[in-house]
């Protein structure tokens, strides 16, 4: 088996419901190895931490892959994310994320945590209710959609009225990152960004007449008085991309997180006695069964190489994130699910430049939650078969049954 062998089977539904037999595949080949024609794979921890941290390994923007697929521009998903910082270099990336990093600083992120005690009180409460007679509950719809989602419309200042819609709405837009070899499976995610784009557009406006204490209200007024450092169509990709990435990730985390405490009842006891931090826990999720487990990176310059090999202008480098986190050379025993170890560093929020803006905020509300869950339902157990969704790039479950009685 060679590196597109290993992306082939990655892609088909056996690789996706569990990539990390192919992951240590993988290893077995060393670093980093070609996978077909101007694409490497990138596997090992310290070669992907590297190339996340390399300026001439750019993020491929909506320029680059116009040029390869005529088609691109049709697809508003794709256009959406490529006009996000998701999706930009500098100057573009520098000149929008400032404007978006204040809100996550650590201080502001920590001084959440009230907020996020509250909302995860209230949700289970509600959990309690609905599972009382017995009848199993959807922890993902239930709680794992709902906590993070309620954070960051909070924080964008989306009424609560509205919330209800995206889940959905981000299920159907996020397969625009994942391998799609048919264009027209992109149908349903552009029209999601069509309707996401026009909600925005309409809180944008209604923000400017009447301002509120939120980041939608700053960031239009930014966008209305200078149009050059944030032009509208750049404003509404990143309002987007900011409501999308600030739920979806950490209802994976939530989510893989519950099924592996399931299989690890020896943790549940550990963070029930206090031996297991949550902190602990929380990174050990994000290393064993990583909610991101790809991105991709394109080479801007002819001198790259990656461990010796050499990786030619234009070549894409696909990171293997769920890869370099079961890495044996960085974690003794990769497969041993064991959240205390020390200094493991998971790579799932990425690193350089497009560092994940949330992810002190999805550690919180995963350091809150977790604890929280176990001390109000002390006989939590599953409720049914759970189902997966079948996706690569983003690895959560879609159904998450348990029984709270």
């Amino acid at each position: 088996m060679d590196g597109a062998a290993i992306i082939e089977q990655l892609l088909t539904g056996e690789g996706t419901a569990d990539p990390y037999p192919l992951y240590a595949r993988a290893h077995e080949l060393g670093t980093v190895m070609p996978a077909g024609p101007g694409t490497f794979l990138v596997v090992g921890h310290a070669a992907v931490d590297r190339v996340l941290r390399t300026p001439a390994f750019a993020v491929a923007t909506a320029e680059m892959m116009a040029g390869l697929t005529p088609e691109f521009a049709e697809h508003t998903s794709l256009a959406l994310f490529g006009r996000s910082i998701l999706q930009r270099n500098a100057p573009d990336h520098p000149r929008v994320r400032p404007l978006i990093a204040s809100v996550f600083t650590a201080r502001r992120v920590a001084a959440l945590r009230p907020a996020v005690e509250a909302a995860v009180d209230r949700l289970l409460d509600e959990m309690a209710e609905q599972g009382a007679d017995g009848s199993p509950v959807d922890f993902m719809d239930a709680f794992a959609f709902r906590l993070p989602v309620g954070v960051i419309c909070e924080l964008l200042g989306v009424p609560e009225r509205d919330r209800y819609r995206f889940r959905g709405l981000a299920s159907d837009l996020t397969v625009a990152l994942e391998f799609v070899d048919d264009r027209s499976e992109l149908a349903e995610a552009d029209a999601a960004a069509d309707e996401l784009a026009d909600y925005f557009t309409a809180l944008a406006a209604e923000r400017l007449a009447r301002p509120q204490d939120d980041l939608v209200t700053d960031l239009a007024r930014i966008a209305a008085d200078d149009p050059e450092r944030l032009p509208a169509r750049e404003l509404l990709a990143n309002l987007v991309l900011l409501l999308v990435a600030g739920f979806e990730t950490t209802t994976n985390l939530l989510g893989n997180g519950l099924a592996l405490l399931f299989r690890h009842p020896e943790v549940v006891a550990g963070l029930r006695s206090g031996a297991v931090t949550p902190a602990g826990f929380t990174d050990e999720v994000l290393r064993f069964d990583s909610p991101v487990q790809l991105t991709s990176r394109v080479a801007l310059a002819d001198d790259l190489a990656v461990d010796g090999l050499p990786v030619p202008s234009g070549d894409v480098a696909l990171l293997l994130l769920g890869a370099a986190n079961h890495d044996p050379a960085r974690h003794h025993r990769p497969e041993v699910f064991d959240p205390s170890r020390t200094d493991s560093q998971p790579l799932s929020f990425g690193g350089g430049p497009h560092y994940c803006l949330g992810s002190q905020l999805a550690r919180l509300e995963s350091e809150v939650a977790v604890p929280a869950l176990l001390a109000r339902f002390p006989r939590l157990a599953p409720g049914g078969v759970p189902t997966r969704r079948d996706r690569l790039v983003l690895r959560g479950f879609e159904t998450l049954p348990v029984s709270v009685r």
